[in-house]
């Protein structure tokens, strides 16, 4: 009865902070935009091209080629400008190009449809860190955890929604409504973002640097903390391990179980099922555990259920392996974020993020490069034990933080 009230209270606490209201909100309106994006683009050019393997490609490359080439660019300059000020900027923009690229649909070339996914994942570069800062400047340490576990929520919801609203939206209305969708979707993240407190630039007084200087100091400031070194480790085999399995997951479905690989999405929707309900169950421990923690149980619960995967052939060993794996990852997701958060003065959250993101994104896209390889080389089964391997690396690699539970105290001089 105790945790209820005390969770009860936590969570009249968050939304009563402005804050985090305002960004749940706009985050709310941005995941409905780059869904529909995401779907309607995809769908839009597998038509135009006769599912043309390449042309499709292209779609992940504008998607996720920015997330590794800009993101301690990105991270850098969001600890430069003011967060709010940037982040309305960056919705503005990115509906600026929607409506351009809706013009240039009705009057020229259908392949500028992938300007607008290139153009707004880009500009999220520079506006997530943006976000990021703003918990860090306007919410209470005990509440940070919760913060970012409904965060997390929101995108879980939109893995299983998303999907569902992308497609009805292109097949009932075609891709020129799809894309006014779009843009209208990053015009209402831009006006909630106007209820932020207004900046305050803590730089007024400082000393000015150059960009240069503050990436300099942005490596020696990951550098010199344990915890955030610590964690860059824990990215790299965590995304060396999912880039080997995602794209060979269809394989276990056609190949381990049997079965048509249209039977793909039933492992995903009780992967999103089940990392709604983890959201949920992060949530109501918030206050309970430390972000360490959570962030071991979560890696070495992922790896139980990746080598499950691998072994497994039957349906419902799989379907269930799945469903474990979803139900940890928001521990994982909202770990990593909290764990940053605190470990980070505001001053430097950007490039924080912006060097430890790029180590999971490259590591993620070296071993999706070999993967197909490898499975020839190998076997569906090895891969899968390699892959459960390198998450009881990340956990291993996390150990050490748990005889240091007062992480946030660490701190950083001479940088």
């Amino acid at each position: 009865m105790t945790v209820d009230s005390t969770s009860s209270t936590s969570m009249g606490a968050l939304f009563r902070n402005r804050v985090i209201r305002t960004i749940l909100l706009s985050v709310f309106f941005l995941q409905i935009g780059i869904w529909v994006r995401n779907y309607s683009i995809l769908l839009y050019v597998m038509e135009r091209t006769n599912e043309n393997a390449v042309a499709v490609s292209l779609i992940s490359v504008a998607e996720f080629a920015p997330i590794f080439l800009f993101s301690f660019i990105g991270g850098t300059f969001a600890d430069r400008w003011l967060p709010k000020r940037t982040m309305i900027w960056c919705d503005l923009l990115s509906a600026l190009s929607i409506f351009i690229v809706l013009l240039t649909l009705v009057f020229g070339s259908w392949k500028a449809i992938f300007f607008a996914t290139l153009v707004s994942s880009i500009l999220s570069q520079f506006s997530q860190p943006s976000g990021m800062k703003l918990f860090k400047l306007h919410v209470s340490e005990e509440l940070i955890q919760l913060g970012m576990s409904m965060y997390q929520t929101i995108f879980a919801v939109f893995m299983i929604l998303g999907p569902i609203i992308g497609t009805f939206v292109y097949q009932q209305y075609g891709i020129d409504v799809a894309i006014s969708v779009m843009g209208i979707a990053f015009l209402l993240s831009a006006a909630v973002l106007l209820m932020l407190p207004p900046d305050y630039d803590s730089k007024a007084m400082e000393e000015k640097t150059t960009l240069w200087q503050e990436m300099q100091a942005g490596f020696r400031y990951v550098l010199k903390k344990p915890s955030l070194t610590l964690l860059g480790g824990c990215f790299v085999a965590a995304g060396l391990a999912i880039g080997l399995t995602q794209p060979l997951t269809i394989f276990l479905v056609t190949e381990r179980l049997g079965l048509p690989k249209e039977s793909l999405q039933w492992l995903m929707a009780a992967n999103g099922i089940a990392m709604i309900i983890g959201g949920g169950l992060v949530m109501g421990t918030a206050k309970k555990y430390a972000p360490q923690h959570l962030l071991i149980f979560g890696m070495l619960v992922s790896a139980c259920g990746f080598l499950l995967m691998g072994l497994s052939t039957q349906f419902w060993l799989t379907l269930t392996a799945q469903f474990l794996c979803g139900l940890v990852f928001p521990c994982i997701q909202i770990a990593i974020n909290t764990m940053i958060m605190q470990n980070t003065e505001a001053a430097f959250i950007g490039r924080v993020n912006g060097i430890l993101i790029p180590f999971f994104m490259g590591a993620m896209v070296i071993s999706m490069t070999i993967a197909g390889w490898l499975k020839e080389a190998l076997s569906l089964v090895v891969i899968f034990e390699v892959a459960t391997v390198l998450f009881i690396v990340g956990g291993i690699i996390m150990m050490p933080l748990l005889k240091r539970p007062e992480m946030k105290q660490e701190s950083v001089k001479d940088v």
